[in-house]
């Protein structure tokens, strides 16, 4: 803040100090009856300087001099302070004034007074500066929480009483909460406030006033944070896989942070299978659940006796009773997801529904509870469109949870922003191709998948589509034609068909070749043992096969007579009985047998 500091002037001359009454009287006189009289001076403190400050009434109606007159002390004495352009206030230092001294101050422009002047009484119009607070807070022991601040007021003449106020409000409110008892400096008593919650910051200021100026009150002191004694989680869940529902993941124990304004250390206990409790102590907000673990309790470190612990069964119930028939659907003209089930079998004491953005961390899970009779749920939050959701139902018992499948959801789905990467697998049969795909990522895919189209280009030949089912992860093509080949996939969401993946080069053989080719590799086959053959039995190099192989009247050299039947008589046989012979038949004769003539 500048500070405009006076300059004395010295003793007016006689003669006008006895015109200033007649021009007061004036003053008075032109002044419009009920116009405002926005000028007020006090003092900061016992010692302190002498503020003055104004209504902004323009430049035509701001004082261009202030003019103060000595009324107890130095009645003949008045001196001016010069007001810079445009400002609204002044500040005269203390030294230019005699204590307790009584004050007539008013403002002037081109010698011209503007306001009737203010009476200021030195001794009793005086702001106090802010009281102190001490930080540390005490805290009683039993229910309803009740806080102690302790404060010590402004340096003040002991002889003199101050009358102080207080105002309190929870941590990143507006508003404050004026507490209604007011606080003398004389005798001096604690701050009390009432009724607080526990694990919650809280700010509270003071401000204080002479006993007799009901309407100067100083400035409120800066503002002492304080936060009340921490308390076990009131809302404690898990985020994982603990009974098996998410496939794989590990498990983690959450609870609602109490506020930004509050800091807190928990001990957790579990209870593992066939071992004692397992104390362990954590930072907000989260605990690794161990493996086996069967129940978990939760309190704050340094909480107020009367808490109670937090407790929770992790013991994984019979599926039959889990709610069945999850349905999540958007709702119209909002960013909400509603959610709805069927109750399970069993009698649960509440329902818990979380939902994590596909990709999260465990940590950032989101939950609600819902008493046992509610079987639907608005799930609050900005759900963005194409955006994969998990949603997990469970039903809770003081015995366990009985968790349904997770399911994945999207408040408006997109088409893909990508297509399946394929490869080949081995052939089967042989020189028919098998294709497999992966799966295109749930925030690529952006909306539940209805199908594949698998498409396919020979050549110069136009492109070929099929559409595959969404649950296949592979296919064999028997029928594409011979040659380079590439191949493609897209997928498709209701909303539409996303661009193709990366494409798949082949080139088939001819497999009709092979039927070609046969008949002339079997007619080559059979002249190649034939020439063998011919030249076994014509050829001296072979000697010892031709002997193996071939009869020996063939290699013989001088053949044997008896193994030729050129030189054997040839004799016509009668008929011996009628109609047993047949004509122009003629057998050889036999060395060594007759014929009979008759």
């Amino acid at each position: 803040m500048r500070r405009a500091r006076a300059a004395p002037c010295g003793l007016l001359p006689k003669q006008k100090l006895a015109l200033l009454p007649l021009l007061l009287l004036l003053f008075h006189r032109t002044s419009p009856h009920g116009s405002p009289r926005p000028l007020r001076c006090y003092g900061v403190g016992p010692l302190g300087d002498l503020n003055c400050s104004w209504e902004s009434l323009g430049d035509l109606r701001a004082p261009s001099m202030l003019h103060l007159q000595s009324q107890k002390y130095h009645s003949n004495r008045t001196w001016t302070v010069a007001v810079p352009t445009g400002q609204s206030w002044v500040t005269i230092p203390r030294e230019q004034f005699t204590t307790s001294d009584e004050l007539l101050v008013w403002g002037a422009k081109a010698g011209r007074p503007l306001w009737s002047p203010v009476f200021v009484n030195l001794e009793t119009q005086m702001k106090p500066e802010a009281p102190q607070l001490d930080p540390d807070v005490d805290f009683s022991e039993d229910d309803p929480l009740e806080a102690t601040v302790q404060w010590s007021p402004p340096s003040w003449p002991p002889h003199k009483v101050l009358v102080c106020q207080f105002h309190y409000r929870r941590c990143q409110q507006m508003a404050w909460i004026l507490l209604e008892r007011e606080l003398k400096s004389i005798p001096l008593t604690p701050v009390e406030i009432q009724d607080l919650e526990l694990a919650t910051g809280y700010e509270v200021s003071g401000r204080c006033r002479m006993e007799k100026e009901e309407d100067l009150w100083g400035e409120w002191s800066p503002v002492l944070s304080f936060q009340t004694l921490p308390s076990a989680p009131k809302d404690v869940w898990i985020s994982g896989n603990l009974c098996g529902t998410q496939g794989g993941q590990k498990s983690l124990l959450l609870w609602k942070a109490p506020g930004h304004c509050v800091q807190a250390s928990y001990r957790v206990w579990f209870q593992v299978k066939g071992q004692e409790l397992i104390p362990r102590e954590t930072p907000c907000c989260s605990s690794s659940i161990p493996t086996q673990a069967e129940w978990v309790a939760v309190s704050a470190i340094n909480a107020t006796s009367w808490e109670p612990l937090t407790n929770l069964s992790l013991v994984c119930l019979d599926s039959g009773s889990a709610p069945h028939g999850v349905v999540v659907s958007s709702i119209a003209g909002s960013t909400e997801l509603l959610v709805t089930w069927q109750q399970g079998s069993g009698e649960p004491k509440e329902h818990v529904v979380d939902w994590a953005q596909d990709g999260e961390p465990l940590e950032n899970l989101s939950w609600v509870r819902l008493p046992p009779g509610n079987l639907s749920a608005v799930l609050q939050g900005h759900f963005e469109g194409g955006v994969p959701y998990r949603i997990t139902v469970t039903a809770v018992s003081p015995g366990g949870l009985y968790p349904a499948p997770s399911v994945w959801s999207f408040r408006e789905e997109l088409a893909p922003l990508v297509g399946p990467v394929l490869w080949r697998l081995q052939d089967a049969p042989p020189g028919t191709p098998t294709i497999a795909w992966g799966e295109v990522p749930r925030h690529q895919l952006r909306g539940l998948l209805t199908h594949y189209t698998l498409c396919a280009q020979s050549g110069t030949r136009p492109s070929v589509c099929m559409n595959v089912s969404g649950s296949a992860q592979k296919i064999t093509l028997p029928n594409l034609p011979w040659g380079p080949c590439e191949l493609w996939m897209t997928a498709s969401t209701i909303a539409g068909q996303g661009p193709p993946g990366p494409s798949l080069r082949l080139h088939l053989p001819d497999n009709t070749l092979k039927l070609k080719i046969l008949p002339v590799v079997v007619l080559l086959w059979g002249l190649f043992l034939t020439c063998c053959g011919i030249s076994l039995a014509t050829s001296g190099r072979c000697l010892h096969l031709r002997h193996k192989v071939l009869p020996r009247w063939v290699w013989e050299k001088v053949p044997d007579p008896a193994n030729s039947n050129s030189s054997k008589p040839h004799v016509e046989l009668p008929c011996l009985y009628r109609g047993c012979c047949l004509p122009g038949i003629t057998f050889p004769l036999v060395p060594g047998s007759h014929s009979d003539s008759t």
